[in-house]
């Protein structure tokens, strides 16, 4: 079984040595393993979760909603509250990314105004019919 130090479970994980500390102490990360020297050693499983993890903040779970996932976690019987736990949260991503969406569509339109107004201009030919955008 493979062992990684923290140096090494912060650099995979891409967390830092103090958020892998704070989220074991705050109950989010599992307790990890020690060595007999009281040093804390990560298993593959624990990177796994760390990933796992570092996808539900990159999503913009709340830490108070990461706790309570490590804390549900701790318990084989708490599976339907993680399912709901899990499904409040895709759906917090999904309408984030649909309004990201639309916002990239406004981008996407103003971009395509402006390249077009680029082009009539160095064409030399008359914006007449052209919408005016309402934003510079």
């Amino acid at each position: 079984m493979a062992t990684y130090s923290p140096a090494e479970a912060a650099a995979i994980s891409g967390f830092s040595l103090d958020t892998l500390r704070y989220y074991e102490r705050e109950g989010i990360l599992p307790r990890v393993a020690r060595t007999a020297g009281g040093h804390r050693v990560f298993s593959e499983a624990d990177l796994g979760t760390l990933g796992f993890l570092k996808c539900l903040r990159e999503t913009g779970m709340p830490i108070e909603r990461l706790r309570r996932y490590g804390e549900l976690c701790q318990d084989e019987d708490t599976i339907p509250d993680r399912i709901a736990l899990l499904e409040e949260h895709a759906t917090a991503v999904r309408r984030e990314l649909e309004e990201l969406l639309a916002q990239q569509a406004r981008l996407d339109e103003k971009l395509d105004w402006y390249r077009g107004e680029l082009g009539r201009r160095s064409t030399g030919a008359s914006p007449a019919g052209s919408p005016v955008p309402n934003i510079a």
